[in-house]
């Protein structure tokens, strides 16, 4: 039986619950989605922008649920002897119980935000400190109002490392949750022209990345990009919160973790760096030079928590990339083969670059193409169209032989391309799906990418259920 996370005595006691029904003695773990809870645990009835948690209670609790977390004002929805904690909020409560959580931690604890790679720097963070010890991380990208405080109530007492994503789209998001975190490191991944239709400009970009500073611990640091061009405004921000400890990675010569040369690879990279005066060279489970940079983040990081720079460089070699954000199929089409790079989670101008570079360095069979199928970037504003066109010159620079478009903003990129280059466009990712499909033949490699309101999942699912295939094997450096 897996260990107790909290006993029903504790989760009463600080989310000032009231009990109903024959609570076991403790749950094993929390969760907010019926559909996938296990034996023993809670369920928190939250509700969401689309459903009320509230509605799935009897679901979770006939999975096995040990209890569920509930609102009085709909406590008289369940029989009287369901095994329930009742308060005035669940969102509320589930706060509550993550400061609860934060304060029983005797983990060092990391944090890390950035308008880019902050989930692939979160699950690098965590895959060289579990090589070091017992270490918690967010699950996905749970890095919002909800997100944070479930991860952090998630987190077992006994832990020495815990590793948190912080997100935010507006102004003032950050700083809730990191102090609710606070964290003994923060990291900022970088600052770019992300969630502009939200925003000012970078400039307030980069204050709103700055409030992580405002939950830092006495005593802690936070590690910068020194090669983004808002550097010095973060330093100075990290100055005004207090904190003296302002570490910074990249490739500019004054950087604390250093990059001093990379060898791109299709699926890997070789790094040559100098991380606080350690001169290391390791290899990253994970292409592009984006992955690189961040690798010296990771590394900072984890040294400043405690662990082995040494023992952490060879972790990672083993980073594999999530579905949604650079994870590779082998699609079997025909006699051969092609290689799908799926990017169908998110993208924004600065990741949308990154992953094109990716494929412009991925391998092709000797009629194969570079194809990439891209949808909107969402959320910027009146800069939108422009940041849209301006994706021709990646293209081209990355070598990309075929590019086929969706959405009303990639309609814009699509006027912007030769002649040569233009595979397909359509309004939607559903109805450029067919074409998209029709055009895959061996030696291939395909990179799907898109804000996740394109729906450029769709593509992806299709392109695997026609062309079934494995995951892509690791290139040896």
């Amino acid at each position: 039986m897996n260990a107790l996370l909290w006993t029903s005595d504790a989760m009463a006691k600080a989310m000032r619950a009231a009990t109903q029904g024959a609570l076991p003695e403790g749950v094993t773990g929390l969760s907010i989605d019926s559909r996938t809870i296990a034996a023993g645990e809670a369920y928190f009835a939250i509700k969401g922008d689309v459903h009320d948690g509230h509605g799935f209670v009897e679901a979770a609790l006939k999975a096995g649920a040990g209890l569920a977390v509930v609102e009085a004002a709909q406590r008289h929805k369940f029989p009287a002897d369901a095994p329930l904690l009742v308060v005035d909020d669940v969102l509320a409560g589930l706060v509550m119980l993550a400061h609860a959580s934060r304060a029983r931690l005797g983990a060092r604890i990391i944090a890390v935000t950035g308008s880019v790679g902050k989930t692939s720097t979160k699950e690098a963070l965590r895959r060289v400190l579990a090589a070091q010890g017992e270490t918690h991380a967010s699950v996905a990208s749970f890095n919002n109002h909800w997100g944070v405080p479930l991860s952090l109530a998630r987190c077992p007492a006994t832990a020495r490392f815990a590793v948190f994503e912080i997100g935010m789209n507006h102004a003032g998001e950050i700083t809730p949750l990191v102090t609710m975190v606070r964290p003994h490191v923060a990291v900022i991944t970088t600052v770019e022209p992300v969630h502009l239709e939200f925003f000012a400009g970078i400039e307030a970009i980069a204050d709103a990345k700055a409030e992580i500073f405002l939950g830092v611990e006495p005593g802690g640091a936070v590690v910068l990009n020194r090669d983004n061009a808002q550097y010095a405004r973060l330093a100075q921000q990290a100055k005004n919160a207090g904190i003296s400890r302002i570490l910074s990675f990249g490739a500019d010569r004054k950087s604390d973790a250093r990059l001093l040369a990379v060898s791109l690879h299709a699926t890997c990279s070789a790094v040559h760096a100098d991380i606080f005066n350690h001169d290391i060279t390791y290899k990253i489970g994970m292409p592009g030079r984006h992955m690189a940079m961040n690798s010296l983040a990771v590394l900072a990081g984890a040294s400043l928590l405690g662990a082995d720079i040494t023992r952490a460089a060879l972790s990672l070699s083993q980073l594999e990339a999530p579905s949604g954000r650079g994870m590779r199929r082998v699609l079997e089409v025909g006699h051969g083969e092609a290689t799908l790079i799926d990017e169908s989670y998110n993208a924004n101008p600065a990741s949308m670059a990154a992953a094109l570079n990716v494929l412009g360095q991925a391998q092709v069979g000797p009629h194969g193409r570079r194809i990439a199928i891209l949808g909107d970037m969402l959320e910027l504003g009146p800069s939108g169209p422009q940041l849209h066109r301006g994706l021709a010159e990646a293209i081209k620079a990355n070598r990309i032989d075929l590019v086929y478009c969706c959405g009303p903003l990639m309609r814009n990129l699509w006027d912007a391309l030769s002649a040569g280059r233009r595979g397909g466009y359509a309004e939607s990712s559903a109805a450029l799906e067919a074409q998209a499909v029709a055009a895959v033949r061996a030696g291939d490699a395909i990179m799907v990418k898109g804000s996740l309101g394109s729906k450029m999942k769709v593509i992806v699912s299709a392109l695997e259920r026609r062309f079934p295939g494995k995951a892509a094997q690791e290139e040896a450096v």
